[in-house]
């Protein structure tokens, strides 16, 4: 059923309409005068608007104008007059969608709203895909060569096709959300909406509405009913955000809607059935939240039916070279500035860093040095200084309780071509072993590491 607006000064058209539209299903709205019914097109977001032409010839644009301003995707189709009809051509020109002479049809009347809501409704999805297909270009960024990366990807494919909900834990600036876009494009709604909401960056007095909606003069501004993410994200994936900053008495109302899949929107006095997954993610530890009563017990459960874990840049430093490239790739586009190159040696330091910021900062700096540096390489010198010190400073070696053996080998094979600049014959005197075992153990661990050489004046040691 839609919502249609009507807007005529002839009583008798408007009895005629509504009889005609009543009897296919739908939801008339009628108005007489021409300036309340605009108002009303702007505050309420109808469906499709039916406007008769009483007004003169002269003010035929400045009116359809005027509605396209009060809502400039709605279907506008306007009724002419016989006496008009040199003139029905031309609102097509000044913005309507269609238009229809009188006397009015019945059927021809629906058949034309039909056809300009189902053509609202197609463009609709044809800008939401295009958003989500610019979207899917960032899930390269997934990709991986760390153990630790892999592991978490592999669970993302496992889980993804399931409509089960998923709690997504990692440090902040790890790719969490990527993590979500991800099980949602390799899940069976990935043609449906993907909603984000950041808990964090609302106040615990309107997040109830932008999850729920609210309907018109539920409170002080609520001039029009709006719909909330749950209902925008029907049949599609909700992501939400640091869910660990949601306030305790709109936890209790989401822990409703995920065990009966229903909710009321503010201000309302029916329920709303949905069907939508959601995932959550928070960089918080949600069993230390719980036990001091911050977060609810039984939400928490419902929430890590599966958990993934992201781990931070520092655990999965063979990931670098292939992220640099990548953001290097789309910082580029994006900033309409010429592709750079980077130097084995500078993706050595980045590679030593330890990355407080996770991958978030990493492309934050690279975005810095790519608009603010002026040659076509970049080098060790054009990173900020905190990566300048930590290219000769070895990090420490970091093992905690229940790392395997195979683990501990893979890291001191690792630490040891990065300390040789990848020179296979020198670690492999180090380590004590031969050179073809070496290589061995590097191709079972899947061992990937940018050589670090010398620069020349041609600067042949870069790497596009």
């Amino acid at each position: 059923m839609s919502d249609i607006l009507l807007i005529s000064a002839d009583q008798g058209l408007r009895e005629d309409v509504s009889r005609m539209l009543a009897d296919a299903g739908h939801r008339l709205s009628a108005f007489e005068r021409f300036e309340a019914g605009a108002r009303s097109l702007a505050e309420h977001g109808h469906d499709a608007a039916v406007v008769s032409m009483d007004w003169p010839e002269r003010e035929t644009g400045k009116r359809i104008r005027a509605l396209r301003r009060s809502a400039s995707d709605t279907p506008l189709l306007i009724l002419c007059p016989p006496e008009h009809v040199d003139l029905a051509a031309q609102t097509l020109r000044h913005g309507a969608d269609d238009y229809q002479m009188l006397p009015l049809d019945p059927f021809e009347l629906r058949a034309r709203l039909a056809r300009a809501i189902e053509k609202r409704e197609l463009d609709s999805r044809v800008a939401f895909f295009q958003d989500q297909l610019s979207k899917r270009s960032e899930l390269k960024r997934v990709e991986a060569r760390s153990p630790a990366m892999r592991l978490a990807i592999s669970r993302v494919l496992r889980v993804a096709p399931m409509r089960s909900t998923v709690l997504i834990i990692g440090e902040s600036g790890v790719g969490k959300e990527l993590v979500a876009r991800s099980i949602h494009f390799n899940s069976p709604r990935r043609d449906k909406s993907f909603i984000a909401l950041n808990c964090a960056a609302i106040p615990g007095n309107l997040i109830e509405t932008e999850l729920f909606g609210h309907e018109k003069g539920s409170f002080t501004g609520a001039h029009a009913r709006v719909r909330g993410k749950f209902e925008i994200a029907d049949h599609g994936t909700l992501f939400l955000d640091e869910i660990g900053e949601m306030d305790p008495s709109t936890q209790a109302k989401l822990l409703r809607v995920l065990e009966q899949r229903e909710f009321m929107r503010v201000g309302g006095s029916q329920d709303i059935s949905v069907d939508v997954r959601v995932i959550a993610a928070t960089n918080a530890n949600l069993e230390r939240l719980v036990a001091e009563r911050l977060f609810r017990r039984d939400l928490y459960y419902r929430l890590k039916v599966v958990t993934i874990s992201v781990p931070p840049l520092r655990e999965r430093r063979e990931d670098i070279p292939q992220l640099v490239h990548t953001f290097l790739e789309e910082l580029s586009r994006e900033n309409a500035v010429p592709r750079k190159s980077i130097t084995a040696e500078a993706i050595a330091s980045l590679q030593d860093y330890p990355w407080p910021g996770n991958v978030r900062e990493l492309k934050n700096i690279l975005e810095s040095v790519l608009v603010s540096g002026t040659g076509d390489v970049i080098d060790v010198p054009d990173l900020p200084s905190p990566l300048h010190s930590t290219a000769a400073e070895p990090r420490p070696m970091e093992f905690r309780p229940g790392t395997t053996l195979d683990e501990m080998e893979r890291e001191l094979i690792l630490r040891t071509l990065e300390h040789t600049g990848g020179n296979r014959t020198h670690s492999a005197a180090l380590l004590g072993i031969g050179v073809r075992t070496l290589q061995r153990k590097i191709q079972t661990y899947g061992i990937e590491i940018a050589p670090r050489r010398r620069r020349s004046r041609r600067r042949d040691t870069t790497v596009d």
